[in-house]
């Protein structure tokens, strides 16, 4: 979904038209849209020069792999205890 919205808001962007707020872009990105985010922003060449952008980005990367990480590590800790 996000890839997609990536494309919308590039042809928006081309257009001159209504775009799809950079807040919006980053939420869907913390909530597990990155794969997609980074897909999109390559394929499309969007929003990859935009150093402020790139920043909240990669941190968003960060969080989601961060959070897996710790739930991965908490998880297999609880199945340990179980069994």
């Amino acid at each position: 979904m996000t890839f997609f919205i990536y494309k919308v808001d590039k042809s928006a962007a081309e257009k001159g038209r209504w775009r799809i707020s950079e807040n919006t872009l980053h939420l869907l990105s913390v909530l597990g849209g990155w794969p997609g985010a980074m897909l999109g922003q390559q394929v499309f060449n969007h929003k990859t020069k935009k150093t402020s952008f790139q920043v909240i980005f990669w941190l968003s990367v960060l969080l989601n792999i961060g959070t897996l990480t710790f739930l991965g590590i908490y998880a297999s800790s609880v199945l340990n205890q179980l069994y």
